[in-house]
């Protein structure tokens, strides 16, 4: 796996999950949408820190410099 997520894509997908995170804790989702929401965080956090997002890897895109 070689790595294909920049710094600021990194950054981006951690605020992106604190976000959801806070959202599903202050209340203001809840149910299936809080799921969907949720998975995408856990998502974006797994590939925030592992570097590789497994879905530029067809397109050949990277954001890494």
């Amino acid at each position: 796996m070689k790595s294909n997520v920049g710094t600021i894509d990194r950054v981006f997908r951690i605020l992106l999950a604190v976000v959801i995170a806070i959202l599903y804790f202050t209340g203001n989702i809840w149910g299936i949408t809080a799921i969907v929401l949720g998975i995408f965080g856990l998502v974006f956090l797994a590939t925030a820190f592992i570097g590789f997002c497994p879905l530029y890897a067809p397109f050949k895109f990277s954001t890494k410099k």
